[in-house]
């Protein structure tokens, strides 16, 4: 048992790795929120953002891990509660970068995401996007619109084939492309991953994680990691390369919390 979520996830390793995180969600009054709120306090994330909702029940995903497959069955509860109001002027103006995460799953903010990262970028804020899954497999939502006013975007390969409806990688990113995303880092497991920012390709190999782990949770802190360093002004090759070691130490472990690297644990050869 263990705190899940793309956010969360997302969070704890961008505050092991040196930027102060906030969150903004909800959890139910029961045993499952208090232990997520407990895990992003313990990893530093601020959580004065998280709201504790006694008539909701928090959200719980189940991993099933066999071998190199892996499916996630997800109660959404608390998930999908928060709403375009919850976003405020001050909490974004508090900010300098906003992660959107689990795009599909926040079915109450989905409408305004567009207006929401519009607003975030007017305020001065960049932003990225991490689709994750459509559990109707449906992709049609405002995410083509929300494209436009996002500098980074993190899909894995499959879920941009099926965003795009392509069948070829090369298509889909430039199905993105058209939409307005800037740079586009796809991930592509045990394959490593790839990176377009519109003139150029770019890609990173990682080695193969050692036995033991679920790679549940890597590729969150795979986005953490190429934020960090991209925040720090880190090419993007240097940007990939730190997610990627991100991404990989999580893969080696169980759960999505236990490998995340520090900063001086994957050593980026940055300042800052």
């Amino acid at each position: 048992l263990e705190m899940g979520g793309s956010s969360c996830l997302f969070a704890c390793q961008a505050a092991k790795l040196g930027l102060r995180v906030a969150v903004l969600g909800r959890v139910g009054d029961d045993d499952f929120g208090r232990l997520a709120v407990r895990r992003l306090k313990e990893c530093g994330v601020d959580t004065r953002q998280v709201y504790v909702d006694p008539d909701l029940k928090t959200g719980l995903g189940i991993a099933l891990c066999v071998d190199d497959d892996r499916a996630i069955l997800t109660y959404v509860g608390s998930i999908a509660a928060l709403h375009r109001e919850d976003v405020s002027e001050s909490l974004l103006a508090s900010a300098r970068h906003l992660h959107y995460g689990s795009f599909f799953l926040h079915t109450g903010l989905r409408p305004h995401a567009p207006e929401i990262l519009q607003r975030a970028r007017a305020l001065g804020l960049t932003t990225s996007i991490d689709t994750n899954w459509d559990p109707t497999e449906r992709w049609n939502s405002t995410l083509g619109a929300a494209l436009a006013h996002a500098n980074l975007v993190f899909p894995n390969e499959q879920e941009a084939l099926r965003i795009a409806g392509r069948t070829d990688l090369e298509q889909a990113v430039a199905w993105l492309q058209a939409r307005g995303a800037r740079l586009i880092a796809v991930k592509q497991g045990a394959e490593g991953t790839t990176a377009y920012d519109g003139r150029q390709r770019y890609t990173c190999a990682v080695e193969p994680a050692p036995p033991g782990g679920d790679s549940v949770g890597a590729g969150d802190s795979f986005d953490a990691g190429f934020l960090a360093g991209w925040l720090r002004s880190a090419s993007v090759p240097q940007c990939l390369k730190i997610g990627c070691r991100c991404g990989r130490a999580v893969a080696s472990a169980a759960g999505g919390l236990q490998g995340q690297p520090t900063w001086d644990e994957i050593d980026p050869g940055l300042d800052g």
